[in-house]
């Protein structure tokens, strides 16, 4: 009965289009399960190792942000979180204004963001502010904003990186035939840039506007030095308070720490959508 079955099972696949299906073994198909199963395994355990080695910075700074300095500097170290996070985040509030600094950062990180992704996309130019430093305090000062927020948003209101990144960015997605169409129009230099350049850089202007918030977000020179109010401070200047000569709490240190990096982990995932979004809408069209 078996002789009679295998010409059956040859001619029905030959019938159905496969001539080299009678070529084919079951032993192929297990084996290139087994390899294609195995493949995956590896390539899951690879993501997983490298998710975990990103991922543990940020646990350890949450289990110092709630230990002591004995704990901390134990040996071993201890891996689990402690009980010393109120004591901790009491004392980051009680040696710090957290929420005026907060605040003064939220304003200088938007401002400077806003700033950015409008004068960057108009390609204007200016010169970067690492070799302006004693320039610009000097204009701050005759402009009498020494101590004030705009002497931390107005001197970042244009950059060169973002100039060329949107060029580039501008380079590859707005055609010069849609420009020319809109000058056939009638339409001037603002509006053809407000209605279709503003649109079709939405991607770039995205990473432009995480980057910068972040940048600004973690500025600690330029606002050492212009900020000479305690009461005027942004975040990481208030934060570096709690670090002394003698003495340093790092337990309270890591804490105010905490309290920093969770809201630049909310812009970023908020940004980051519209980013990826338009990046793949990009790749589509194209």
């Amino acid at each position: 009965m078996s002789a009679d079955t295998a010409p059956s099972t040859t001619n029905t696949a030959a019938a159905l289009g496969r001539p080299n299906a009678a070529a084919e073994r079951p032993d192929d198909h297990r084996r290139g399960f087994r390899h294609g199963w195995v493949g995956r395994l590896v390539t899951h355990l690879c993501l997983v190792v490298g998710v975990v080695l990103s991922i543990f910075p940020f646990y350890w700074l949450l289990v110092m942000s709630t230990s002591s300095n004995a704990q901390i500097f134990g040996y071993p170290p201890s891996l689990w979180f402690s009980d010393h996070t109120v004591q901790n985040l009491a004392t980051v509030f009680s040696s710090v204004d957290m929420l005026r600094a907060l605040g003064n950062t939220v304003i200088v990180a938007g401002g400077t963001a806003v700033l950015v992704m409008l004068f960057d996309s108009l390609a204007t130019f200016l010169v970067p502010g690492s070799l302006s430093l004693v320039p610009s305090f000097v204009l701050m000062a005759h402009l009498g904003w020494i101590g004030g927020l705009q002497a931390l948003i107005v001197p970042g209101a244009a950059n060169a990186f973002g100039i060329f990144l949107l060029r580039q960015f501008a380079t590859g997605s707005i055609p010069n035939e849609v420009i020319d169409s809109a000058r056939v129009d009638g339409a001037g230099f603002f509006r053809t840039w407000w209605s279709i350049a503003v649109p079709m850089l939405r991607g770039g202007l995205a990473f432009l506007g995480i980057f910068t918030f972040i940048t600004a977000w973690n500025d600690y020179v330029w606002p050492l030095i212009v900020l000479i109010d305690p009461k005027g401070q942004t975040l990481q200047v208030a934060l570096a308070s709690l670090s002394s000569v003698n003495a340093t709490d790092l337990g309270s240190v890591m804490a105010g720490a905490v309290i920093s990096v969770f809201p630049l982990i909310g812009v970023f995932i908020i940004g980051s959508r519209h980013f990826i979004a338009n990046i793949a809408a990009g790749a589509l069209k194209g």
